[in-house]
């Protein structure tokens, strides 16, 4: 039976800190002034804690999306914000013109963390796959022996691995694509879980196979048992590198460190992000061996804030907590509750099919019901915030510190949105 969460949501009091301008007004600005390449849903944020946003109306909602992952450790995770600040009375940026002193910690510890040996930090998610890319297409050319500028990629349909030029290239969305030509070649894309496709687009070119362990913006896709162990084994086989963006999967989000491990499987480069700046700064990187990395050479590839003192002290914080396992461990003893009461409402009428893997989870909605978007507006009325896909699907990814209490009751909501 599930309570009342253990903060309330639309009679909440005036939050003291919220702004004096309205919902209304604040977001007929944003309107005016911004472009308009998203579309929220109509709540304004004026502050945060833990799994809990509160409006400048002062009413509070239970965060049941985490910022796509990038909020695992919950808003303004104290021991996060205490290590930004700690490092804000320091120095926030040297640029890689300069050594600064916790740039060699991150690196060691993150290689570490990872299994890995060596570290090539950025800031964004697209960042990160933009490295990934080139650093396989350099491996491949002076390591492999590819003939310059015949690099191939393989990668799988309905991928989601950020928004530049070359990324967008190789997405099968055409809502992402559209307008954006010519686009870059170089790419090969096979359906996501065929492994036959696979081996058979991989020829002497191929120089790596790029994929999210759990396809998230697809609707949070699961691959078939033994897909990641198969991909491994393919790639092993045939010379070359498996990259395993992790940016949304990785760090505890799946009740594992990696959702490769699932599988018992490493890949030859983590490419993460999000949760790696604690929802505090921008923080990623792409993580491998020394002789994949030891490809570049001085003025090769980098970025200004790429690795920067402010960024690696918050990251080196994350790091330090998931190195205990708890987080891992809650997302999957919380993620094995969320998906049986997830499950339970399959057949029904309402829920076509769930899926997902510790604390994330697609929830399909049937045909002749509401929109994604329409249950995503109707559990914001409720005090729930959650975010839809491809037209019928909601994604619930709520941070890892949220309380059992907190999860029964956003998930009685949903269910009483959807009437089940």
């Amino acid at each position: 039976m599930t309570t009342q969460p253990t903060q309330p949501t639309a009679a909440a009091p005036q939050d003291p800190h919220a702004s004096p301008a309205s919902s209304a007004a604040l977001i007929s600005r944003a309107d005016a002034y911004s472009a308009h390449n998203y579309h929220p849903l109509p709540v304004v944020v004026a502050s945060a804690e833990g799994a809990w946003m509160t409006d400048v109306e002062g009413r509070r909602y239970l965060d049941m999306l985490a910022g796509y992952s990038a909020l695992n450790f919950g808003h303004r995770n104290q021991r996060l914000i205490d290590a930004a600040k700690a490092q804000l009375d320091r120095v926030t940026l040297t640029s890689r013109a300069f050594h600064h002193d916790r740039f060699g910690d991150f690196c060691e510890q993150l290689a570490e963390l990872c299994g890995m040996e060596s570290v090539l930090p950025m800031n964004t998610g697209a960042e990160a796959v933009e490295t990934a890319v080139k650093t396989a297409r350099k491996w491949g050319y002076r390591v492999k022996g590819v003939p310059d500028g015949q690099a191939r990629i393989v990668v799988a349909a309905d991928n989601f691995h950020g928004r530049t030029t070359t990324i967008i290239s190789f997405s099968t969305d055409e809502e992402a694509r559209a307008d954006f030509g010519p686009y870059t070649p170089g790419f090969d894309v096979v359906p996501y879980g065929d492994l036959a496709a696979l081996e058979a687009a991989i020829d002497e070119r191929t120089v790596a196979v790029l994929l999210e362990p759990i396809q998230g913006e697809a609707g949070v896709l699961v691959p078939p048992p033994g897909y990641l162990a198969g991909v491994r084994r393919i790639t092993r086989e045939r010379g070359v590198l498996f990259v395993a963006d992790e940016i949304q999967s990785g760090l505890g989000r799946t009740g594992r460190t990696f959702a490769c491990e699932h599988e018992g499987v490493v890949p030859d480069m983590y490419v993460v992000g999000k949760a790696l700046g604690g929802g505090v700064v921008p923080v990623s990187a792409i993580v491998s061996s020394a002789e994949v990395l030891g490809v570049y050479r001085p003025g090769e590839h980098g970025s200004t804030f790429g690795g920067n003192p402010l960024a690696c002290a918050v990251a080196l914080e994350v790091i330090a907590m998931l190195r205990t396992g708890e987080f891992q461990q809650r997302a999957a003893e919380l993620g094995d509750h969320l998906h049986a009461e997830l499950g339970a409402l399959v057949g029904g009428g309402t829920v076509d099919a769930v899926r997902g893997r510790g604390l994330w989870a697609g929830v399909d909605i049937a045909p002749g019901h509401d929109t994604g978007r329409e249950v995503s507006e109707a559990l914001m009325e409720r005090g729930v915030l959650v975010k839809d896909t491809h037209g019928s699907t909601i994604r619930l990814a709520p941070p890892l510190v949220i309380s059992k209490e907190d999860l029964d009751w956003g998930l009685t909501q949903l269910r009483e949105v959807l009437g089940a």
